[in-house]
C-alpha cells in the first residue's frame, strides 16, 4: 500500500509480529515509474498471500490501480525468474478509507485476518458497512494496540472558541519543551464557527505512527456545556481517565445537571471529573466566547505534562506569539486568563449514582421523519460511519428543512423580548443571521391555549387594529451572537430621570434557565397562522418581517453578515424563489450535510437551490432562467392549442385560459390567485387523456412566475467568476444577482482579489493591498439596461427591502452588491452591523440604486440613498484588523496608504453625487 495509511498497517505489522503473527507490510514510495524489480525483491521468498489496498475506487475496472499493477508486476517478474516463488500468490485488492473514513490497526488485522481464510474475499472494502454489494470484510473496532506510555486527549470545542488553535499551541509546547513525541489531528467540518470541533492530541516517549483518531484516551474536555446531552463524548475513555468540563453550574451543583447516561459512565469508568466556569470567566476577562486559554491552562495544571510553573511559563510565551499582532489589551486579557483559570478550577467529588434529574434527550423529536431519525440523527450524533451503505439516498437527494431538528444549544447566552418597551419595528428579525428571532400579528383568538408565559401586545398600527403582535426567540437554534440587541433602537427609560437604563426592547440573558420555557413559547408561535399577503405591506421592514422565512437555523458563524440577506431574500419571493448558488461560505451553511436550512411553507412548497462551481455558477444561473422561460412558452403554446387550436380540450375554459395568460404577477397576493388558477388548470386536464393536456399538465406550474437569482460571494463575483458574471449580465436576461460582498474571501482563506479594499493586509498582501476594491457597480451601470444597487443591512434596512423589490420587478438583469460584515474582517460579530454602518458612514460603501426604468419617466436613473461621508475611511478601517494588523506590522506602508485610501473613497462619493444630480440624458430615438 501506500499514503499515510502506511503508517497505520506499520504499527500494527509490529505489534503483531510482537505477539507471533507472521506478517508484513511494503510502502511503495514512488509509484511513477514503476520500479518492478526493486518491488519484488522486497519481498521474502516465503511470501504466500498479498493483499493490495488502494484508497480509490475505479467502477467499470478490473482492479483498482495499485491493485492491477501488482499483480502484473509479480507475473512479470515470475516470468523474468526475478523472484523464488514456487506458485503464483494469491493476491487479494481492497478499498480503504474512502468517504474520509478512518484506517485503524483494527482494520488492518482484519486485512490480514482475511487474507488468511481459506477462500480469501477479492475486491473488499474495510472501513465501511457496505450491505448493498456485501464488498466488506468484519473488523472488531475493540482490538486496538497497546501503547506504553502514551497519553490520549480529546477535546470537544466549538467553532470559533478558540479549541482547536489553543490545542495546536499545545501541541508545540509539548513538542518542544518536553522530551515527547507529539501529535495532532482536529476534527471539524467547512462551517468556520457554531459546529463542534474535536482536536486529537497523542504524546509519548516512543515515536507516534498512528494517523488515526484517538480511540482509548486519558483526558477528554467538553468545552460546550450542551454537548452533554447530545454526544458520547466518554466513549472512548480509559478507565481512570481525567474529564475537564466546561459548566456555567457550580461544583458542587453540577452532578444535577450531568444527564444520567452520562453520568453512569464517569462512575463506572471511575473517572475523575473538574468543571471550570469559562464562559463567566472569559466574559469577565473581555474574552467574550472565547475559552481556549482558560481551557488550556485546565489541562496542562491536570494532566501534569509540565511542571506548573513551566506549564504557565510555556502558555503566556506561546499567547505572546500567538495575539501579539492583535494588542497589548488582548494578550494581557489572556495572561489574566491563565492566572483565574487555575484559580476557578475545581475537581467534584463523583456520587455513586446518577442524579437521575437530567437525561439526553432525543436526537431529533419522534414527529420527525424516518429518514431523519434514521439517518440524519446519526450523523447529528458523529456517529455517521456506522450507517450502512443502504442508509444513503441511491439518487443522492436529501429531504430539505431539516436544520429545525438539530436543536444545538450552543449559545451562551439569548435574547429575551420585553414587550413592555418594544416599538413594534422588526429590526431585530430582519437583522437576525440564523432567523431565531421571528414576529407575528395574530389576532386573539389564535392565541388562545398558549403557555402560560407566552407574550404579547396590542399591535400598532391601523392595519392592525385589534391584533397582538409577538417577538419570539427560538432559544434552542440561536448562536447568541447578538446582533439583535447592538440593533434594536428601542431603549427603556427610567419613569422618574426619563434617563436610558441601559436595557432594550432586546435583552441578552442566559439561556440554560430560560430554555425550556422559551422552547414551549417557540413551539407554539410556529403553529399560528402567517401572516396573509394581502394585509401587510411585504416591501417593507416590518412587513418583510411577517411573512415566514425559508431559510432558518444555517450553519453560518454566530452573527453571520451574509445570511440576513438570503433569508430575506426567501422571505420576499418564497417558494418561486430559484437560487443558483456559487460555491462559497454561502454552499456551506447553504447546503451542507446531513441537515439543510431551505424549507418550506405549510403547503409543501419551497424555494428551488443548487450549487455550481465559481467559474460557470453565472452561467448555470442563466441556465435556470432560459429554461424557466422556454417551459412558460411551451406552457402557454399548450394553452392556446387545447383552447383555440386544433384540439380545443373541453375540460378547459376559454375564460380560464386567458385569465391565466393575462394574469397581473406583480404581487403575492396575484401570485397565489395565479396559483389557484393553475389548481384549477391541472385538476381539468386530469380529466382528458390527449398528449397536449398531458404535457400541459407537467409544464403547467411555470405558469407561475419565478425569480431566479445568481447567488455568491466576492471571491465568485469580482474575481473567479467575473468573465461569466459579466456575460449574463451583458446578456440582458431577466436574472437578479446578489453578491454578498465581505471582501475577504470568506471561505477560501482570506486572500487578496479584486473585492479587497486599499490597505488591507490579506494573503498575498502581507503589506496591505496597494490598489483600491474594484468598482463592480459603477461598471455594471456603463451598460444602462442593469438594475444596480448599493445596499448594507446595518445602514439602511429600509433600502435593503426597496433594492430587494425592484430589483426582481425589473425585467431585465439586476446586480445587488450587499455589504456582508464576516469574522474574517477581525471584527467582533456583536457588533457587526455597526461595521457596517461605519463603511457606509466614511464613503466606504456607499448606497444607492441605480434603476433603467427611471428613464422612461424622465428622471436620472441613479438615487442616492447614503449622504455624504461624515468620518474617514481611515477611522472606520481601523476597527478591524485586517486594517490594523498593519499599523503593527509596516506602520508607515499603513499611514501612506489609508491616507490614499481617504481621498480616493471622498473622490468616489463625490462623482456618484454628481452622477446622481445630473439631468437625466435623453434616450429616445428620433
Amino acid at each position: 500500500m501506500m499514503g499515510s495509511g502506511a503508517d497505520t498497517a506499520h504499527e500494527t505489522v509490529e505489534y503483531m509480529n510482537q505477539q507471533g503473527a507472521k506478517v508484513g507490510v511494503i510502502k511503495v514510495r514512488l509509484y511513477r515509474p514503476f520500479d518492478t524489480k526493486a518491488f519484488v525483491k522486497s519481498f521474502p521468498d516465503t511470501v504466500k498471500s498479498i493483499a493490495v489496498l488502494d484508497r480509490t475506487k475505479e467502477p467499470g475496472s478490473l482492479g483498482e490501480p495499485l491493485y492491477t499493477d501488482i499483480r502484473t508486476a509479480i507475473g512479470e517478474a515470475m516470468h523474468n525468474k526475478w523472484v523464488k516463488f514456487n506458485d503464483y500468490p494469491v493476491i487479494v485488492g481492497g478499498r480503504y478509507g474512502l468517504g474520509s473514513k478512518e484506517f485503524t490497526p483494527a482494520m488492518v488485522k482484519a486485512v490480514f485476518e482475511n487474507l488468511d481464510a481459506a477462500e480469501p474475499k477479492n475486491h473488499f472494502t474495510v472501513g465501511i458497512n457496505d450491505d448493498v454489494t456485501s464488498t466488506s470484510i468484519a473488523v472488531d473496532h475493540s482490538w486496538m494496540i497497546k501503547q506504553e506510555g502514551r497519553i490520549e486527549c480529546m477535546f470537544y470545542g466549538l467553532g470559533s472558541d478558540g479549541t482547536v488553535g489553543a490545542n495546536k499551541n499545545s501541541i508545540k509546547i509539548i513538542g518542544s519543551d518536553t522530551d515527547n513525541f507529539a501529535q495532532g489531528y482536529f476534527v471539524y467540518d467547512s462551517k468556520k464557527a457554531g459546529a463542534m470541533t474535536v482536536s486529537h492530541l497523542k504524546f509519548g516517549p516512543k515515536l507516534i505512527r498512528s494517523p488515526y483518531l484517538c480511540n482509548n484516551t486519558d483526558f477528554v474536555a467538553c468545552h460546550n456545556f450542551s454537548f452533554l446531552e447530545k454526544y458520547d463524548m466518554l466513549a472512548n475513555a480509559k478507565d481512570g481517565a481525567v474529564f475537564l468540563l466546561a459548566s456555567p453550574v457550580a461544583a458542587d451543583e453540577v452532578w444535577d445537571h450531568i444527564p444520567d447516561q452520562v453520568a453512569q459512565q464517569i462512575i463506572d469508568k471511575k473517572i475523575k471529573l473538574y468543571v471550570i466556569d469559562a464562559m463567566h470567566l472569559a466574559k469577565k476577562l473581555g474574552l467574550g466566547a472565547r475559552i481556549n486559554t482558560i481551557m488550556q491552562t485546565c489541562f496542562f495544571s491536570i494532566s501534569g505534562v509540565l511542571e506548573s510553573d513551566k506549564a504557565i511559563e510555556s502558555l503566556k510565551k506561546a499567547i505572546k506569539k500567538t495575539y501579539g499582532k492583535k494588542g497589548d489589551d488582548i494578550v494581557q486579557s489572556n495572561f489574566d486568563a491563565v492566572d483565574g483559570a487555575v484559580a476557578s478550577l475545581k475537581e467534584v467529588t463523583v456520587p455513586s449514582a446518577p442524579a437521575g434529574k437530567a437525561k439526553m434527550p432525543p436526537t431529533v423529536p419522534a414527529n420527525a421523519p424516518e429518514f431523519v431519525k434514521n439517518v440524519t440523527a446519526t450523523i447529528m450524533e458523529q456517529k455517521g460511519d456506522n450507517l450502512p451503505v443502504s442508509a444513503i439516498p441511491a439518487d443522492g437527494t436529501w429531504p430539505t428543512a431539516t436544520t429545525q431538528y438539530e436543536k444545538r444549544n450552543i449559545a451562551f447566552e439569548v435574547p429575551e423580548w420585553d414587550p413592555s418597551v418594544c416599538i413594534q419595528c422588526a429590526q431585530c428579525s430582519i437583522v437576525c443571521p440564523h432567523a431565531a428571532i421571528r414576529t407575528k400579528i395574530n389576532n386573539p383568538s389564535d392565541l388562545e391555549g398558549a403557555p402560560a408565559d407566552y407574550q404579547s401586545v396590542d399591535a400598532t398600527g391601523k392595519a392592525f387594529e385589534g391584533k397582538k403582535w409577538t417577538v419570539q426567540i427560538a432559544p434552542e437554534d440561536c448562536t447568541g451572537c447578538g446582533a439583535c440587541v447592538d440593533r434594536c433602537p428601542a431603549k427603556q427609560k427610567d419613569p422618574e430621570t426619563k434617563e436610558s437604563t441601559g436595557r432594550k426592547a432586546i435583552n441578552m440573558v442566559e439561556q440554560l434557565p430560560i430554555r425550556e420555557k422559551e422552547a414551549k413559547n417557540y413551539e407554539f408561535f410556529l403553529s399560528l397562522p402567517e401572516a396573509d399577503p394581502a394585509e401587510i405591506n411585504m416591501a417593507s421592514v416590518k412587513g418583510s418581517q411577517l411573512c415566514k422565512p425559508l431559510f432558518e437555523y444555517s450553519g453560518a458563524c454566530a452573527g453571520c453578515g451574509e445570511t440576513a440577506y438570503v433569508k430575506l431574500l426567501t422571505q420576499l419571493f418564497g417558494d418561486r424563489t430559484m437560487i443558483a448558488n456559487a460555491t462559497g461560505c454561502s454552499s456551506i451553511y447553504g447546503g451542507n450535510l446531513p441537515t439543510t436550512p431551505y424549507c418550506t411553507r405549510d403547503d409543501g412548497r419551497g424555494p428551488t437551490w443548487s450549487n455550481s462551481l465559481f467559474e460557470d455558477n453565472a452561467e448555470f444561473g442563466l441556465g435556470f432562467r432560459l429554461t424557466v422561460d422556454k417551459f412558460n412558452e411551451y406552457a402557454l403554446e399548450l394553452l392556446e392549442k387545447v383552447t383555440n387550436g386544433t384540439i380545443e380540450c373541453s375540460s378547459v375554459t376559454k375564460d380560464l385560459a386567458e385569465a391565466i395568460k393575462g394574469a397581473d404577477q406583480s404581487t403575492q397576493v396575484a401570485i397565489e390567485e395565479q396559483r389557484a388558477r393553475i389548481v384549477e388548470l391541472k385538476a381539468a386536464l386530469a380529466k382528458c387523456d390527449c398528449n397536449e393536456c398531458k404535457h400541459l399538465k407537467s409544464v403547467a406550474d411555470y405558469l407561475v412566475k419565478k425569480s431566479v437569482w445568481i447567488v455568491g460571494g466576492d471571491g465568485w463575483a469580482y474575481d473567479i467568476g467575473y468573465g461569466g458574471l459579466d456575460h449574463v449580465l451583458a446578456s440582458g436576461e431577466n436574472v437578479n444577482v446578489l453578491v454578498m460582498d465581505t471582501e475577504v474571501y470568506s471561505n477560501t482563506g482570506g486572500q487578496a482579489s479584486k473585492a479587497t479594499p486599499m490597505g488591507a493586509v490579506a494573503k498575498f498582501a502581507a503589506s496591505g493591498k496597494p490598489q483600491m476594491k474594484k468598482d463592480f457597480g459603477m461598471i455594471s451601470m456603463t451598460y444602462g439596461n442593469i438594475y444596480v444597487a448599493q445596499v448594507a443591512m446595518g445602514a439602511n434596512p429600509n433600502q435593503v427591502v426597496k433594492a430587494f423589490v425592484e430589483a426582481e420587478a425589473y425585467n431585465g438583469p439586476s446586480i445587488i452588491f450587499a455589504y456582508s460584515h464576516c469574522i474574517a474582517q477581525g471584527i467582533n460579530m456583536t457588533t457587526g452591523l455597526e461595521n457596517q454602518k461605519d463603511a457606509v458612514a466614511s464613503g466606504h460603501f456607499p448606497l444607492y440604486r441605480y434603476n433603467p426604468e427611471l428613464k422612461k419617466e424622465g428622471k436620472n436613473p441613479l438615487v442616492l440613498d447614503s449622504k455624504e461621508p461624515t468620518m474617514k475611511f481611515s477611522e472606520t478601517a481601523l476597527k478591524e484588523n485586517r486594517f490594523r494588523i498593519l499599523t503593527k506590522t509596516n506602520p508607515e506602508n499603513s499611514k501612506k496608504l489609508l491616507a490614499e485610501a481617504d481621498k480616493l473613497f471622498a473622490a468616489k462619493y463625490d462623482l456618484l453625487q454628481k452622477l446622481a444630480n445630473l439631468e437625466p440624458c435623453d434616450t429616445s430615438l428620433s
